[in-house]
Order: C-alpha cells, then sequence, then structure tokens
C-alpha cells in the first residue's frame, strides 16, 4: 500500500471498540492560533489563518465535513446522539462533549464548527458542546500557535 493510500485509511470513518462511528481530521498550527473565541471552536482546510480567527485551532484540514462517511453522518443527526470531538498536538489532548442534531447537512467542503449553541449551518459538527476555543488547555494553543501538527478525531456514539 502506497503512502498516501495508507494515509488516506487512517483518516476515513472508523468504527470504535464500543460500536461508534469515528472521523479523523489531520491539520496544522499556525502562528495566529490564539483559541479566545468563547462559542464556537473549528478546524478549516484553509491553509491561511488571520488574527481575526479567534477561533480556529488549526489549518489545511486534510478532510471536511463532506467527505464524511454516510454512516458517521446519519448518526450524528439523530435525536440524543453524543459527539465527542478531542483535539491532539505535540502531547496534548483536549476533549469536548456535545451532540448532534437532526439538521446537520455535513456538506460544508472547507471548515468544521464545534458551537456550543443549537445554532446549525452547513459547516456545524457538534452543538451544547461543553467547550469552545477558549476552554482550550493553553499548552495545547502554545502548541498549535508553534505550529504543531494536528488531530481532531470525531466520536458519534449511535443511538
Amino acid at each position: 500500500m502506497s503512502d498516501d493510500a495508507a494515509e488516506m485509511e487512517r483518516s476515513a470513518t472508523e468504527s470504535g471498540d464500543d460500536g461508534s462511528l469515528v472521523e479523523v481530521v489531520r491539520a496544522q498550527g499556525h502562528e495566529n492560533v490564539t483559541a479566545e473565541h468563547v462559542s464556537t471552536l473549528e478546524f478549516t482546510s484553509d491553509d491561511f489563518l488571520t488574527p481575526a480567527g479567534d477561533c480556529i485551532l488549526a489549518v489545511e484540514a486534510d478532510r471536511v465535513p463532506a467527505d464524511f462517511d454516510e454512516a458517521f453522518v446519519a448518526a450524528c443527526q439523530a435525536h440524543g446522539a453524543t459527539i465527542t470531538a478531542t483535539i491532539e498536538a505535540a502531547g496534548h489532548t483536549h476533549e469536548v462533549t456535545g451532540r448532534g442534531h437532526p439538521d446537520f447537512s455535513f456538506e460544508n467542503e472547507r471548515s468544521h464548527v464545534i458551537r456550543t449553541s443549537d445554532y446549525v449551518d452547513d459547516r456545524t459538527v457538534l452543538v451544547g458542546a461543553a467547550g469552545a476555543a477558549a476552554d482550550v488547555d493553553r499548552d495545547l494553543v502554545a502548541a498549535l500557535a508553534d505550529g504543531a501538527d494536528a488531530t481532531l478525531t470525531l466520536e458519534v456514539d449511535p443511538v
């Protein structure tokens, strides 16, 4: 298997040991990461970040919501679905739990947005989050600001 094929295999939807469905997104930190936003957290496929993007933790995401498996999407759209987002970089980990929503479309080809509110648009991958960018461990934020490789793992427990 080529390195590219192996990478795609690792980035695809996986099943957790408990029957959960998992999507893995790899990205890069950026010097303008500040993680100060109090209601959202975002990973983007854009290759740049301005200082105004205070919710963005990583750029150059290798996958976007439109890439996610249909089974994962359906599980996230179920009433009562619990979704856990785990962010990892440079040996630091931060976890945020929230829920799915029937209006999730997973059609966006640019960004993954985690929200503390119930607002849903085509970028939203989790609502009712227990935290936002401002709540992320500051050592993790510093690593991302230094350009560390980042991983966003989204895991949904089917209802």
